[in-house]
């Protein structure tokens, strides 16, 4: 097992989320790998934590790299929230990923979260992914 290819999945899902249509239509350029210092407004998706266990076979080196996106919002209710996460769930599951190193072997979709944020006028979905990678 190698930790080496996060890099290169970290930059695929970035550029996936950032180019996707439907994505951009609710949230503009507002996808972070750091979130910006200062108040944030609007929806926005943050890439989050990841977890990484081995996943060799007898076919090669391998990683399942479980993967949390953040959809968070200051809007009242969770509807709009919901249409982003969805929106962020189908450009990735809706797409193979190419990544500048190794290949992605398979994604899946594990569990979302949806929840208001202790003593804030926020609301946060946290969907967590498993991408599968090899090379």
């Amino acid at each position: 097992m190698s930790y080496a290819i996060a890099a290169a999945l970290q930059a695929a899902i970035y550029a996936r989320l950032t180019e996707d249509a439907a994505l951009s239509a609710l949230v503009g350029g507002a996808i972070y790998d750091a979130v910006p210092p200062g108040p944030v407004s609007g929806p926005y998706v943050s890439l989050g934590p990841e977890s990484v266990r081995d996943a060799s076979d007898a076919t090669g080196a391998g990683a399942a790299h479980d993967f949390t996106l953040s959809v968070i919002s200051d809007a009242a209710g969770f509807a709009g929230l919901k249409a982003v996460a969805g929106a962020v769930s189908d450009a990735l599951l809706g797409s193979d990923l190419v990544l500048a190193q190794g290949h992605l072997v398979g994604l899946w979709f594990l569990r979302a979260r949806a929840r208001r944020v202790e003593k804030a006028q926020t609301r946060r979905i946290d969907l967590t992914f498993r991408a599968r990678v090899a090379g």
